[in-house]
């Protein structure tokens, strides 16, 4: 047989010197290439473009010689790439000679397209064939994965999967053309699109000169872009497997994606080592339950493949019984074939022809059909019972006719098989392979603790809700019962907050607190300082937390603390503790004082100067809460407290320690902090639902100021929107505003 490396563009360059070579692009496929050569045992010589023949030989001669037309390429100067190739002496004397050039192009065989050595690039990322792939190569004891790269349009980075023991990161690339770039040793394409866009892609990758086979999964590709896709690789000499297809797979080197199913039935299959048969089948299905037919009555397989059920597929069985035919180490062949079409006849016409010397047992599946009345559409697109001549009975007689082992049904089939295995060894043409163990896959975590075989602790603990049912539950209650029951922004809180369906007055307090704490208006530092973030054209949540842009930093949410809506749990401790203790009024405020501590809760946020004496009438008119000037927000909380809350002992504390206060200064009142934190207080102890050890945690966690930020959060958003919707500028503080000193 003769085999034409076709050469798309010459390439006449000098590489590096032999230190640099190594890391050479044009080193790297050159080596990929040689190897390919070398390792196939159906090579035995290579015609250089110079005239000189390298021996490429094993021990004894094998009468199945390919031959290579070598034509331009790359002119080397020195060789060191061949001294390492594990070509014999001879070779590297004649490879020494100046004049000997090689090519920089693709293979497409006649015989073997898979070896210990292929690389594969993955289109459309599939985490679990990927991982199959990664695994059945780690059991074969491969020293580097069959998958080079992964191919997801629009989408760059790496892929972390696992290589026996070792995780490992594969390089994903967001065009096939970037990936054959970077992976020039990779020369199988295996295309996990859909049937929409298999097609193109499945193209796009033929016409790259380093893929030399596409194996296309998907079904329902159109025909006549099949059809294109079968004259585009006839003509460049490529290889497609599909579409519609499973894939195939070399025993003990490289298997496509799901071929063979998992690692379990890999190894009942024994498909981690060579065998002596060659398989082709139509179904990928079936493909797997002859792989382990073949795996009890005969060493195993060398290679088998699935061309796919469609009515056109990209190669056929006689394409791939007559390369199983130049490979020496397949002994035998096995062929499945189906009703419809009439793909078997080309392997009918082979066997007549003498183009094939190798013993090949046959069955056609389908025929049942003729118990039907009517035209019947099996499984697959091409599978269906036409004319006699397509009939699964007229197939099976015309390979029988030619020479082909043929059973009576498909039950016999596996004797068959089994009886032309064992003919084979008696006649001394098959050594039977020996019996490996192969290495154990690490099972993954996930299905270990599934199975029970190990247990492993957890890194995350959830209590309010749970997504792992037909709909998420908070607190163990339904989404559908949530929206069903009316339930709103409180029960919800109650919910995730405090685990509990708390009564509706405690829910409407609530809500009551998270719309009166919305907003405060623009001129409150953390409106101001979100205004001035969305203003520098910050993105929602930049403006909503923090973010530095010029001289502003700590924007919206972080603002928020002890002086601006934070004072709710301190409010609320601080009450707690004193009313707790029995502490007076007095008693409480003189020790705080004491302390250096602020009272948290009593008093209007914005500060006056210490020392000096303001009047209602000017406190008014600054907008200062005082006695006279109450927050409007204090009051309806009250009232709504008074209204429906079963006790507001807190609360009514807290007016005690406001009427002292008051005594000292008009504007030390109580505020929308200290109302909110006292009025807590009596919804935990009075609603009877919180012990007084989950009181005390709730405060002291911080419960109290998430209603602030929550409700805090409305307000900023609003802003952000606002300024944006006006198209704002960038914000300058003016200058008349800033007192300069030394």
């Amino acid at each position: 047989m003769w085999l034409e490396l076709r050469v798309e563009r010459h390439v006449t360059t000098r590489l590096p010197p032999a230190a640099q070579l190594t890391t050479s692009p044009l080193f790297i496929l050159l080596r990929h290439t040689l190897l390919k050569i070398v390792n196939n045992p159906v090579v035995d010589s290579v015609l250089l473009g110079a005239g000189a023949a390298i021996s490429l030989a094993t021990e004894t001669h094998n009468p199945s010689t390919e031959g290579f037309f070598l034509k331009g390429g790359l002119k080397l100067d020195r060789i060191p790439i061949i001294l390492e190739a594990g070509i014999s002496e001879r070779t590297q004397a004649i490879a020494k000679r100046k004049d000997v050039i090689f090519v920089l192009s693709h293979i497409m065989a006649t015989g073997q397209i898979f070896s210990r050595n292929t690389q594969a690039l993955f289109y459309n990322y599939k985490q679990l064939p990927i991982q199959r792939m990664l695994d059945f190569d780690f059991l074969c004891g491969r020293e580097t994965p069959s998958v080079a790269g992964i191919i997801n349009p629009g989408s760059e980075g790496f892929q972390k999967l696992f290589f026996g023991l070792e995780e490992i990161a594969i390089p994903v690339h967001s065009t096939i053309e970037a990936a054959c770039v970077a992976h020039p040793a990779a020369d199988v394409f295996i295309n996990f699109a859909s049937f929409r866009s298999a097609a193109a892609s499945s193209m796009s990758a033929l016409k790259q000169h380093t893929i030399r086979v596409v194996a296309i999964i998907a079904e329902g590709v159109p025909e006549t872009d099949t059809k294109q896709l079968i004259a585009y690789a006839r003509a460049n000499n490529k290889v497609v497997i599909g579409p519609a297809t499973v894939g195939g797979i070399q025993a003990g080197a490289f298997k496509i994606g799901d071929t063979a199913g998992t690692i379990d039935n890999i190894i009942q299959c024994k498909l981690y080592r060579p065998g002596s048969v060659g398989f082709v089948s139509k179904s990928g299905g079936m493909s797997n339950e002859l792989y382990n037919t073949i795996a009890r009555v005969t060493d195993g397989i060398y290679e088998g493949i699935a061309i796919g059920g469609d009515v056109f597929p990209g190669s056929t069985l006689s394409d791939h019984v007559l390369r199983f035919n130049n490979i020496p180490q397949v002994k035998m062949m096995v062929v499945l074939g189906e009703l419809g079409g009439r793909d078997e006849y080309s392997l009918v016409e082979a066997l007549k022809e003498g183009k094939v010397h190798k013993p090949v047992v046959a069955w056609v599946s389908g025929t049942c059909a003729r118990l039907f009345k009517s035209e019947v559409q099996f499984g697959h697109a091409g599978a269906k019972s036409g004319g006699e001549l397509e009939s699964a009975q007229a197939k099976n007689q015309a390979l029988r006719d030619a020479g082909a082992v043929v059973p009576t049904s498909y039950e016999a089939f596996e004797t068959a098989i089994k009886e032309t295995f064992e003919k084979l060894v008696e006649e001394g043409k098959i050594t039977p392979v020996p019996e490996i163990q192969p290495p154990q896959i690490p099972e993954d975590l996930k299905s270990a603790i599934k199975s029970g075989k190990v247990r492993a602790p957890t890194h995350i603990i959830s209590t309010i809700s749970d997504d792992r049912g037909d709909e998420p539950c908070y607190a163990g209650v339904p989404m559908s019962t949530i929206v069903q029951r009316g339930f709103g922004v409180g029960d919800v809180i109650s919910l995730l907050w405090f685990k509990r369906s708390l009564p509706r007055y405690c829910t409407q307090f609530i809500e009551i607190c998270i719309m009166l704490c919305a907003d405060h208006g623009p001129c409150v530092s953390g409106a101001h300082n979100t205004i001035v973030t969305a203003r520098a054209g910050k993105d929602l949540v930049s403006s909503l937390v923090s973010g530095k842009m010029s001289d502003f930093s700590n924007t919206g949410l972080l603002t928020i603390g002890p002086r601006f809506g934070g004072a709710i749990d301190d409010a609320a401790r601080y009450f707690k503790d004193a009313y707790d203790r029995g502490l007076t009024p007095y008693e409480f405020v003189e020790s705080m004082k004491k302390k250096g501590i602020r009272v948290p809760g009593i008093g209007h946020s914005q500060e006056l100067p210490k020392g000096k004496v303001y009047s209602e009438a000017r406190l008014q008119r600054l907008r200062i809460k005082s006695r006279d000037n109450r927050d409007k927000r204090v009051e309806l909380l009250q009232k709504y407290a008074h209204t429906y809350f079963p006790s507001v002992r807190y609360m009514e504390y807290a007016v005690q320690v406001e009427a002292y206060t008051l005594s000292k200064a008009n504007n030390l009142v109580l505020n929308v902090d200290g109302a909110i934190g006292s009025l807590f207080l009596d919804l935990l102890a009075g609603s009877g639902m919180f012990s007084k050890q989950e009181i005390d945690e709730i405060v002291e966690i911080g419960y109290l100021n998430g209603l602030f930020v929550l409700a805090r959060s409305i307000g900023l958003i609003g802003h952000t929107f606002d300024q944006k919707r006006l198209k704002q500028p960038l914000y300058r503080h003016p200058w008349e505003d800033v007192l300069y000193t030394k």
